[in-house]
């Protein structure tokens, strides 16, 4: 399977808490919520179409928690964000839960890089990371991320953990799709494009 993962961004690449007031306010961040005044049918469409090509999800342990609390209450088998959350394997990264009791989930223990490493190697088409920012950062330092999904909203926030932050490793991406939705959202898709090349413009004198 490939690894792909979807993530929601500020312009200063933010992506902490896109989704409501409390849903992370660790290190005092106040702006949780902001992607919520961007939401629209372009972003449905989107997010519908990513969905359909799981056959797998691998969370961090706050991501489980709050997808645990909501989606098996929505009971609609042709909902296309429920019926795959809910039917599909669900793999959780924590350190400090002791069990998951979501349906079809399972707790990674060990090497987590090592276990997902070995979760790619089944058959399938996508096993799929929605935000799980503290898990990320362990997929992307070994490298294990075949494909970002970027949801670039037009705002600045001035605070917050980053997707790319310090520490993160150089490399260059390759952007394979983009798309902008109707309230200014930038969709971009990248995938692996080697390692970092730089350089440096002269002007040649007459």
């Amino acid at each position: 399977m490939r690894l792909t993962a979807t993530t929601f961004l500020t312009l200063d690449g933010v992506m902490q808490a896109p989704g409501g007031p409390d849903e992370d306010r660790s290190c005092g961040f106040e702006h949780g919520g902001w992607s919520f005044p961007f939401a629209d049918e372009d972003f449905n469409r989107l997010v519908n179409g990513w969905f359909a090509q799981a056959d797998a999800f691998l969370l961090g342990r706050r991501t489980y928690e709050t997808f645990a609390a909501f989606w098996p209450l929505v009971a609609d088998a042709a909902d296309p964000v429920a019926s795959p959350l809910n039917a599909l394997p669900k793999y959780v990264a924590s350190r400090t839960l002791e069990a998951v009791t979501w349906q079809n989930a399972t707790l990674l223990e060990g090497d987590v890089a090592g276990e997902v490493a070995k979760l790619k190697e089944r058959p399938g088409r996508e096993l799929q990371v929605h935000g799980s920012g503290d898990l990320l950062q362990t997929l992307m330092a070994h490298d294990l991320v075949d494909e970002h999904r970027l949801f670039v909203y037009p705002v600045v926030v001035g605070s917050g953990r980053r997707l790319f932050g310090e520490g993160a490793a150089p490399r260059s991406l390759k952007l394979v799709d983009a798309t902008t939705t109707s309230t200014g959202v930038v969709v971009a898709t990248y995938r692996r494009g080697g390692p970092l090349v730089t350089g440096g413009f002269t002007i040649e004198e007459p």
